[in-house]
């Protein structure tokens, strides 16, 4: 067990750090001022528990799970590849949200939880992680025996996580770009924002999004060839000064959660349209009551 203190400039600072007893009991003997967190490791896997300012620090239970290299019930519920053209090149930004629904992490080292295509030509990839009630961090990319995909590391825990990708693409108006899914995703959607327009084969056309106009395609197979034309225009909402309030309906947004002193509780991501409406909502841990702490065994 570590206490890291968590600071605008230096990030993660560790402050004190202790072992559990054969039970999971542990004791650290320090009074944090301002946010801070826990983090643990078990069966390979690392577990963090953010501690806002003013929460007790006893009695603190960590719930830990045994982990697997096998999926098991980890899975991609939901692909979402936003393309935004401009400049000579496109920005690609995908974000994949797990669900698992079991009692097992999926921690594959060697192999990544997710593998990833990159197209010829794009830039370094930046990549974040989002753990169940936790916040992005950089994840290690390795290589794979194949040079246009990657491998993401990072361990899928029960509950809902989310990987972003982003990277950029040297882009001719009118050419195609063409890309794959190696990832097995229950469903995928092609967005492109408002004032641009997308064409490719076999694409399922969902409709523009009231709110930004943002238009959202389904991809039925594994692969892309995609073109575009226009350039990105302001979502009417925002053009509209006044209009964009809460009551003008739902909208796309990817917005990275931000730590505050109460609670972390941002929407991810919402359609609005069809029947779509798919949501990752991150909140703060409930409450605890001190640094009197346990590591809670693995469910069965």
């Amino acid at each position: 067990m570590a206490l890291y203190k968590l600071g605008t400039q230096v990030g993660l600072e560790l402050i004190d750090q202790a072992k559990s007893d054969a039970q999971g009991n542990f004791s650290i003997n320090q009074t944090p001022q301002g946010p801070h967190l826990i983090r643990t490791a078990f069966d390979g896997v690392t577990y963090n528990h953010m501690l806002p300012p003013g929460r007790p620090t006893s009695g603190i239970a960590i719930e830990v799970y045994n982990a697997s290299k096998q999926p098991g019930a980890a899975k991609v519920s939901k692909h979402m590849i936003l393309f935004e053209p401009g400049g000579g090149q496109v920005a690609v930004n995908e974000t994949y949200l797990f669900k698992n629904d079991g009692k097992t992490a999926w921690n594959d080292p060697d192999g990544g939880t997710l593998k990833f295509f990159l197209p010829a030509g794009a830039s370094k990839p930046d990549v974040k992680a989002t753990a169940p009630g936790g916040m992005p961090l950089g994840a290690a990319v390795n290589k794979t025996a194949k040079a246009d995909v990657l491998a993401v590391d990072f361990a899928i825990k029960p509950g809902d996580t989310r990987i972003d990708v982003s990277y950029t693409v040297p882009y001719t108006a009118g050419s195609e770009l063409a890309g794959k899914v190696i990832s097995k995703d229950e469903n995928t959607y092609l967005i492109v924002p408002n004032g641009i327009t997308m064409k490719g084969e076999g694409l399922n056309d969902l409709g523009a999004e009231p709110r930004t106009q943002a238009h959202i395609f389904g991809l039925p197979g594994s692969t892309y060839k995609v073109q575009f034309a226009g350039e990105v225009a302001a979502p009417p909402a925002e053009a509209g000064g006044e209009q964009g309030s809460e009551e003008s309906g739902p909208r796309i947004e990817q917005i990275m959660p931000r730590v505050n002193s109460k609670t972390v509780s941002i929407l991810i991501v919402a359609l609005g349209i069809l029947g779509l409406g798919f949501a990752l909502l991150y909140r703060a841990s409930p409450p605890a009551t001190g640094w009197q702490t346990k590591a809670s065994a693995p469910p069965k």
